[in-house]
């Protein structure tokens, strides 16, 4: 590498990448594919995904371990296409704003893989690897459901014939962790790291929200060195979001929200638009949250 290459790598190493929700889904546009990171109703970066719901970018290829994020954008017809193990809210077993999205016109466009193959997609991504072979799925229906998948023959002597998952490349990452610095580097403190780190590593951008921005420093008081899941090379923008996964869980910063998630799925069963999900800034949002809770004491 020159020495100008070097002062640019290193520039953007140390770079301080805080920035809004909205600055960073503006550096978004239609037609990408976007990763959205946790698990279920289970930290999710739905502060990003309101700010994405608060844009015009439509026709996106979403892939996630599908939560809200994936109901609201598919209630907003946002997503054309969506590679994913499944749409959950954890305690209710499919998502209903994405139920109802698929029942209605049977949008949007499904790819349905194993967690495992998901997973192993994401990593030939990070390793910028055009596949990796994988048992899981042999023996499933998952190859039917998608002809376009490919086995391979091992090359060596057991002969097997294992799946080729094709390398699920991001345009951009969206992910919520419990702290962040500056520069990029990200630190979970709750039971699971889930994929965050596979996303944001898969993704030609990366936009990290966080509960909490902190100096460097603190990482080591809370968590260890062992925490730290998001390095800063691979990040592109932070975003301090307190509350920025509401109402999914940020263990040990908050659990679901259960009272907000049943009038959520009260809601989309009766057919109702989420319309407090899908318009107004976090101000809004919030200002919503509360008189919601007030009208049910």
């Amino acid at each position: 590498m020159t020495a100008g290459r070097q002062r640019a790598a290193d520039q953007r190493m140390t770079a301080d990448k805080r920035m809004t929700a909205d600055e960073a889904v503006a550096r978004l546009s239609s037609g990408m594919t976007v990763g959205i990171g946790g698990w279920g109703a289970r930290r999710k970066p739905m502060a990003l995904v309101r700010a994405l719901l608060r844009s015009d970018i439509t026709d996106l290829t979403v892939v996630s371990y599908g939560g809200p994020d994936v109901g609201l954008l598919a209630a907003a017809g946002r997503i054309r296409r969506l590679i994913t193990a499944f749409v959950t809210l954890d305690s209710v077993a499919l998502e209903p704003h994405y139920r109802a999205a698929r029942e209605r016109d049977g949008r949007p466009e499904l790819t349905e893989l194993d967690e495992a193959m998901l997973m192993w997609g994401l990593t030939a991504a990070a390793h910028r690897l055009p596949f990796l072979p994988v048992r899981a799925g042999l023996g499933s229906d998952v190859l039917g459901l998608n002809p376009g998948l490919r086995t391979v023959v091992s090359p060596y002597r057991d002969g097997e014939e294992l799946v080729a998952v094709p390398a699920l490349t991001l345009d951009a990452a969206l992910v919520h962790l419990n702290r962040a610095d500056r520069r990029g580097n990200a630190q979970y403190l709750g039971p699971d790291p889930y994929f965050d780190d596979l996303f944001c590593e898969a993704a030609r951008e990366a936009y990290v929200s966080c509960e909490r921005c902190v100096d460097t420093e603190e990482f080591a008081s809370a968590g260890g060195p062992q925490s730290l899941l998001v390095q800063r090379h691979c990040v592109t923008g932070v975003i301090e979001a307190p509350g920025g996964a509401h109402f999914t869980s940020c263990v040990p910063d908050y659990g679901r929200d259960e009272e907000f998630l049943a009038a959520y799925v009260r809601g989309a069963r009766s057919g109702e638009s989420p319309a407090l999900l899908l318009s107004g800034d976090e101000a809004d949002y919030r200002a919503a949250v509360a008189a919601a809770r007030r009208g049910a004491e």
